[in-house]
């Protein structure tokens, strides 16, 4: 069965309607009161590699249920009028996410260009992984 889109082409028609923040402009924004950064990252890469401080986890796979306020699986942090900034370990999960927020009527959303990844290497603030016992 031959593929009618792939990976590589979801992600560039995503990034072609969304905000790709540089990763220094996200370094920046880190602290800011009315930015949420948000983890799309699954626990496993958390656990290896560290957080971004103070950043929301929402694993990829529950993202459409925590935004949307019908679902019983709703997050309020999504119905604040705050700005979101998505990210992932390489920014292609987050491309694909930032363009469903944006579906779904978020309307202040963007994503790190390069991801957690490009983040860390950048210096940006991260809390290391706790050392299991």
């Amino acid at each position: 069965m031959a593929m009618k889109k792939g990976y590589r082409q979801l992600v560039d028609e995503a990034e072609a309607e969304i905000v790709t923040l540089p990763v220094e402009e996200a370094i920046a924004l880190h602290g800011d009161a009315e930015t949420v950064f948000v983890d799309l990252r699954d626990v496993r890469e958390l656990d290896r590699q560290g957080r971004v401080p103070g950043a929301v986890h929402a694993p990829r796979g529950m993202l459409e249920f925590w935004i949307d306020p019908d679902s019983p699986y709703h997050r309020t942090i999504f119905a604040e009028p705050k700005r979101f900034v998505f990210f992932c370990a390489a920014g292609w999960r987050s491309a694909l996410a930032t363009k469903t927020a944006k579906d779904m009527g978020l309307e202040n959303v963007a994503h790190i260009e390069g991801g957690f990844g490009a983040w860390r290497d950048a210096g940006g603030s991260v809390e290391l992984p706790q050392e299991k016992v």
